[in-house]
């Protein structure tokens, strides 16, 4: 590299600097622009000659993740110092100790808690999950090392594209399954937003392309529309005297195409694609829920509501400290229009989480939800003896991204997940409660322990002084709180029968002159669907795994050459000794043909992809390469704590092996429609059918068509012809086959 080219890269980065200064509006003394100087100039030396996969250079990352944590997140000057240096530690010489003597204690953790874990953890368990959980760790001291993760995550997404493929898939998923929930938990909406369509981009970039399309489309096309809806609110507010704007805006691009997966509706029929947010400043002093309230009967005089559409988070704010009354009313041309109204530090709020808090210190109540929601987390971490991806999906669990509104008998309201029972509650309540818990009245009604509540349910727990807690409790309750008081409970109890389990396994091993390691206990584990060691022991020790088929365990054969190459392209060893001269591959994406029958691979039984489809690998412990759909929910949680054992692959189509795949049908019941859809599917497409079940009622019939099928293109032109039928109302096909 010239010098030229040297200077001209260092007067960017002089630039990018200069900006991010005037981008803080939080670090503008001199004394904290000394710092944040000081902390820059440490981080640019001791990145100095390192660059990113991009080929540009490696400074430019943490000065853009601390803009994005002063400009977008609104941290101060100690979290833009943590930023700049959160790489520091983990790829230079400098140590946590010695930032500590530089910038002091404070700093130190932070950066501490941004810095992956290596060599110090069980290498059975997951790298991934590892590192998150020491992230929470860090997080339950001070919320800013999360803040500052969400920025270095969101840059990693927006500058994704020179990774590798499967680093790609890695980290979208994981940013899928546990950064955007968390984004959405600290009410980041517009961070959580750009990190679940980054997400779909990487992971389904030709559907995120055609709906991009079809976005900006129907942008053009509703330009007039929204300007014609807004005109008679701005009047209104305007002779009220009110400073405001009123904004039009599309829904995310994800968030479409999650829509649209759910209810297996086109782009054309999601008709709360748009919505009108009215941003307000208050006046008079009057309250900002009154005022709130006003504003929504204005509009509601111009524009009828729909009764079941409206959603009051400025009398309830959400657990996130989101706030705003939402209503959907029936705009001009018979159009549905979502319409948001909320105040200037609302709509902050919503835009920047529990960060915008800073500013408005006369709201203590949403602080307070933050400490509720950390005491939580304290909660899942207080067991060290937990495997980590137990305690990832427990954590998943807990994100709270649907919530619900419970009631106490004072009208106390206690905010839980959706799907908590009442157990959970009891828990919630207090740890006391929980124990002593044996049923609940809702709704003055009396129900079980398990019951599921639901949103706005008044409950009432019932105890005993004589109940005690049980083991089977774990089958029902969701919460972690709740989870990890129940297992403390039968912490020496499972000690004991995992040791007996342990004994019982080693003395059938024994008796073949074998001995427990790691390549048996994996067999076991996969005959089983066990992923903990430990799960293991406890249920040999209990008695629910017998080991009278151990011998035909044992004799499982499950490596083949095509197997162990993409073990090596994927750099995972293998315990073969030959395979300990060989190198890593480049990896490839995997090209799937008919010459590679079901001996080279499984398909997943939660998403059973059919060629066409975009699909990923994943290398499980027993050498199995297990194929999935990309949009499945149990690849994406493999993505994201296991993404090292996944494979890139592509299907080249079938013409000659079958698949099976399941089609919903539904439409007008009339005499013969039966015979009319069946005929196109055997006699005209030339498709086998294994099973299919229909019911009428109401003169509407419904029902499902189990298949078999060579594609993707097969499927989808059988899906148009029997559209063509007149009364056939809607196909779709299922992904969540059960065999």
């Amino acid at each position: 590299m010239t010098n030229t080219n040297r200077e001209q890269e260092e007067r960017e980065v002089r630039q990018q600097f200069e900006q991010l200064l005037d981008k803080c509006s939080r670090c503008q003394t001199d004394e904290n622009r000394k710092l944040v100087t000081k902390a820059f100039e440490l981080a640019h030396e001791a990145h100095v000659g390192m660059r990113r996969k991009s080929g540009e250079l490696y400074i430019l990352h943490p000065l853009e993740v601390a803009r994005i944590a002063a400009e977008e997140i609104g941290l101060g000057t100690k979290g833009v110092i943590a930023a700049l240096l959160h790489d520091v530690v983990e790829d230079t010489d400098y140590t946590v100790e010695d930032l500590k003597n530089i910038f002091g204690e404070k700093i130190a953790s932070i950066v501490d808690g941004l810095t992956k874990l290596e060599g110090v953890f069980d290498q059975s368990q997951s790298v991934q999950a590892e590192n998150f959980r020491k992230l929470l760790m860090t997080m339950v001291e001070d919320v800013r090392v999360i803040l500052i993760k969400l920025a270095d995550r969101l840059h990693n997404m927006r500058t994704l594209a020179s990774m590798p493929e499967h680093k790609r898939y890695k980290i979208a998923g994981e940013t899928l399954y546990i950064y955007a929930p968390l984004a959405h938990r600290l009410g980041l909406y517009s961070i959580k937003t750009e990190l679940e369509d980054l997400s779909l981009k990487t992971e389904h970039p030709q559907i995120f392309n055609e709906l991009t399309e079809k976005v900006k489309a129907s942008e053009e096309k509703h330009k007039e529309f929204i300007n014609n809806f807004k005109a008679p609110i701005e009047a209104r507010l305007k002779k009220e005297g009110y400073e405001f704007e009123v904004v039009g805006r599309h829904k995310s691009i994800y968030s479409i195409w999650s829509k649209m997966q759910k209810k297996g509706l086109p782009f054309e029929e999601i008709y709360d694609v748009l919505a009108i947010r009215v941003i307000f400043t208050p006046k008079d002093n009057l309250q900002e829920k009154t005022q709130c309230w006003a504003m929504y009967s204005m509009i509601t005089d111009m524009y009828k509501p729909k009764p079941d559409r409206l959603r009051d988070w400025v009398s309830t704010p959400k657990a996130n400290g989101y706030e705003a009354l939402h209503s959907t009313v029936m705009g001009p041309e018979g159009k549905w229009v979502e319409i948001q109204i909320r105040t200037r530090r609302m709509d902050e709020i919503a835009e920047r989480g529990f960060a915008a808090h800073w500013k408005y210190k006369g709201h203590q109540e949403k602080e307070s939800e933050l400490d509720k929601w950390l005491e939580r987390i304290n909660d899942l971490l207080s067991n060290p003896d937990s495997d980590s991806l137990e305690f990832l999906d427990d954590f998943k669990l807990n994100l709270f991204a649907s919530e619900m509104m419970i009631f106490t008998p004072k009208g106390d309201i206690k905010v839980m997940p959706k799907g908590a029972t009442a157990l959970d509650l009891a828990f919630e309540i207090h740890t006391d409660l929980g124990y002593k818990c044996i049923g609940a009245k809702v709704n003055y009604k009396l129900v079980p322990l398990s019951y599921e509540l639901k949103s706005g349910d008044q409950v009432e727990i019932i105890t005993s002084e004589k109940q005690q807690p049980k083991y089977d409790w774990l089958g029902f309750v969701t919460t972690a709180k709740a989870k990890t008081r129940i297992k403390e409970t039968f912490k020496e109890e499972r000690k004991t029968l995992i040791e007996k389990g342990e004994s019982v396994l080693q003395e059938a091993l024994h008796q073949k002159k074998l001995t427990i390691n790691s390549r048996i206990l994996k067999k076991i584990q996969s005959f089983h669907n066990i992923d903990d060691r430990e799960e293991l022991y406890f249920r040999i020790g209990k008695g629910s795994i017998k080991l009278d088929n151990l011998p035909k365990i044992l004799a499982t054969k499950t490596s083949n050459k095509w197997i162990r190459y993409w073990r090596l392209s994927l750099g995972i060893s293998t315990p073969s000794k030959q395979d300990t001269t060989e190198k890593p591959a480049k990896q490839k994406a995997l090209q799937l043909s008919e010459s590679h029958d079901k001996e080279h691979y499984t398909i997943a039984e939660c998403c059973h992809p059919i060629p066409g489809d975009d699909i990923l690998g994943y290398l499980d412990d027993e050498n199995r390469l297990i194929l999935h759909s990309r949009r499945c929910p149990i690849a994406i949680k493999l993505m994201s704590s296991q993404g090292n054992r996944i494979v890139s692959a592509n299907w080249e189509s079938h013409k000659i092996l079958s698949y099976l795949a399941n089609i919903s049908i539904s439409g007008i019941d009339q005499i013969g429609i039966v015979n009319k859809f069946t005929k196109v599917i055997s006699d005209d497409q030339n498709v086998n059918m294994r099973s299919i079940n229909i019911e009428s009622h109401d003169g509407i019939f419904e029902g499902e068509i189990y298949l078999y099928i060579h594609n993707i293109e097969d499927l989808n032109n059988l899906i148009f012809n029997l559209m063509k039928i007149k009364g056939i109302h809607n196909v779709a096909r299922n992904e969540q086959i059960k065999t």
